[in-house]
């Protein structure tokens, strides 16, 4: 058992969940049928599956999550054993842990159903100090955003660079950005969180409100927008046959984090993340093409890349 408050490259706190993944020929219009050949249960969820991909890569990982006493929970337990993550996981009797239905693609799109229980939203009091102030990185989603904003503030007092990855407008989402120092969010909370159509000013906008090293937004296969507080940076996606997009943006972060703790500049971080991101859409799953250091620098070399340019419907062309 590793000692609790002994020091990890990174420490994961948030969203673990079971995913089932669905494939289909075409998504289902509504109100039709669908016929679909088989699903797999598998890990995933944001932090979890950043964490587990770093741990992969060499680094040391904590994580920390809430779950239930089902056989979800049993899946974790063993996926983040078996990966050699140290692992801090509060169960909770009679609850059930996070759960996800995948439909997929035969272009590898997902659309996602989410299912979460309010028992086992993890609570500021459910942390230990040590457990973040005890790392080299933080990595963290504002699902659960008391606890998060918790865990960034022990991280800021320790002198732990803080990573999020966020996807939605939470209540008390700006008590954790201001705490925040890499920031890498869906495509659309930028503009929404600042109420700025365009892109480039909301990143722009962020950077400025939250005082933050980097803010960010993945673009899909548009790659990623990020402005350092002086210039803004896009890079482009690799073009990749994709059979599953699940994981994505969760690999992109390990991606991101792995760059940032070894010290690279920028646009290495970015185009690494990119790379292992697309390496995960050629499998199935989250954590199905979490693939080692070398592939994915082979891929940055050989791969072809989209557009240099990036479009979205807010945002000028670059």
């Amino acid at each position: 058992m590793v000692p609790e408050c002994s020091l990890v490259d990174l420490v994961g706190v948030g969203l673990n969940a079971t995913d089932t993944l669905i494939p289909v020929e075409r998504f289902p219009e509504r109100g039709s049928k669908t016929e679909y050949t088989g699903s797999s249960v598998m890990p995933g969820g944001q932090v979890a599956t950043a964490v587990v991909a770093c741990q992969f890569w060499g680094l040391s990982t904590r994580y920390v999550g809430k779950l239930g006493d089902d056989d979800a929970s049993r899946l974790h337990q063993a996926a983040f054993q078996s990966a050699g993550v140290e692992s801090h996981l509060i169960h909770v009797p009679g609850g059930i842990s996070p759960q996800s239905l995948i439909i997929v693609d035969s272009l590898g799109e997902r659309t996602v159903l989410c299912r979460r229980n309010e028992a086992v939203v993890l609570q500021p009091h459910d942390l230990k100090r040590e457990w973040i102030a005890n790392a080299r990185a933080l990595h963290l989603d504002g699902h659960d955003t008391a606890a998060a904003t918790q865990a960034a503030i022990w991280a800021r007092e320790a002198g732990v660079p803080v990573i999020a990855d966020l996807d939605e407008t939470y209540p008390g989402v700006e008590s954790l950005l201001e705490n925040i120092d890499y920031l890498i969010a869906a495509r659309d909370f930028p503009c929404r969180l600042m109420n700025e159509p365009n892109l480039e000013r909301a990143l722009q906008m962020i950077a400025g409100r939250f005082n933050t090293n980097l803010a960010a937004a993945t673009l899909g296969q548009n790659g990623v927008l990020a402005f350092d507080g002086r210039q803004l940076m896009h890079r482009a996606a690799y073009r990749v046959p994709v059979v599953d997009s699940t994981g994505a943006g969760d690999i992109f972060h390990a991606g991101f984090v792995y760059g940032l703790l070894r010290g690279w500049p920028l646009d290495r971080q970015l185009d690494f993340a990119c790379a292992a991101a697309a390496i995960n859409c050629m499998n199935a799953g989250a954590r199905g093409g979490i693939r080692p250091i070398a592939e994915i620098e082979e891929l940055m070399t050989v791969a072809s890349r989209y557009s240099a340019g990036f479009s979205t419907p807010n945002s000028q062309k670059h």
